[in-house]
């Protein structure tokens, strides 16, 4: 991934290539995603993962177009980056409340102990690290979303990102469905089962749609308990940072390790939106904002990705994001029932 930025190429003299191609081509993918979420069994998928199967289905047929290299540097940087700062409006400490102290361990812990089980399964099965950071941080914490904002610290290859996605688009989507069939042997209650698919399942999207399918109850706290995990990702980001800078510091490395600005301003975010002063009439338009500019993001990493590099990982990372899909289940289950929380 080019470290280009946005300064350099507004100063840049006129041989320098446009940005606009690329963010044009970008943002039509993204419109493209948006629009097809209408199509009858399509629904289900979020704008950002049909954003990256679009990006790198044209990717690996037709190509990526030369002029669009410089733009499409611009929707992976300073355009994800605005859509993170952007999400910390969708979020509120009110939220945190409402799912209280217990129901905020069982998510936290449940996100730890999965990330760590994670990180150390990829070293047994000798995945890359990079890319088994970004499957540990898809499956504990947000989906797709953060595997973007991890990428932005661990800075893997965009086949790595691509690889994570399916990974949390796959498993995510088996979730919506053997979830509410456990249930019916389960019997968590409402709260009980929405806080599990909170916990465990992956994207947004997918808690919704396996949740609502026990009740309104469960639906309604199942959506708060996972909007309460994704506010977890600043903390994580902010962390994997801080590792990646001390074990740069360690290997003598030059130049400098990354360093997250950007999670600042989603939690800046996150205060704005908890004061409770911001209309609804700019949190709805916002987070339609937010969420096109993650999908310019993730249609742009999908049109660097060549399909020929993502088989060449093999099976061993995919069975990394199973393992890892099983774990955060069980173990967010069994923390529910430990602590009462059903």
């Amino acid at each position: 991934m080019t470290d280009t930025t946005l300064s350099d190429l507004v100063h840049a003299d006129k041989t320098t290539p446009s940005i606009w191609p690329g963010l044009a081509l970008a943002a039509m993918i993204a419109a493209l995603a948006f629009a097809l979420r209408y199509l009858p069994g399509v629904g289900m998928l979020s704008p950002l993962i049909l954003a990256i199967l679009l990006g790198m289905a044209l990717r690996n047929t037709l190509g990526t177009p030369e002029v669009a290299k410089t733009g499409l540097a611009i929707s992976m940087r300073p355009v994800l980056r605005a859509g993170i700062i952007l999400m910390g409006l969708q979020l509120t400490l009110g939220q945190v409340a409402a799912v209280g102290w217990v129901g905020v361990a069982v998510i936290a812990l449940s996100l730890v102990l999965t990330f760590g089980f994670t990180t150390w399964l990829g070293r047994v099965l000798g995945v890359d690290a990079k890319l088994t950071q970004l499957i540990a941080a898809g499956t504990s914490i947000c989906g797709a979303s953060a595997v973007i904002a991890t990428n932005t610290v661990a800075r893997g290859r965009d086949e790595d990102v691509a690889y994570a996605v399916a990974c949390v688009t796959i498993f995510g989507s088996l979730s919506m469905i053997l979830l509410p069939l456990a249930e019916n042997w389960l019997t968590l209650g409402p709260r009980g089962f929405g806080l599990w698919t909170g916990a465990s399942i992956h994207e947004v999207a997918q808690v919704v749609a396996a949740a609502f399918q026990r009740g309104e109850e469960a639906g309604q706290f199942g959506t708060i308990a996972k909007l309460t995990r994704v506010m977890m990702l600043a903390p994580m980001i902010l962390c994997l940072g801080a590792f990646a800078a001390r074990r740069h510091q360690g290997q003598g490395g030059g130049g400098k390790a990354p360093i997250p600005w950007f999670v600042f301003g989603f939690i800046a975010m996150v205060g704005v939106a908890s004061t409770g002063w911001v209309p609804q009439a700019v949190l709805d338009p916002a987070t339609a904002v937010t969420q096109f500019l993650l999908a310019m993001a993730l249609a742009a990493m999908g049109l660097e990705t060549d399909l020929r590099k993502l088989a060449a990982a093999g099976g061993r990372p995919a069975l990394l994001g199973a393992a890892a899909w099983v774990f955060i289940m069980g173990v967010s289950l069994a923390l529910i029932i430990l602590t009462g929380a059903a």
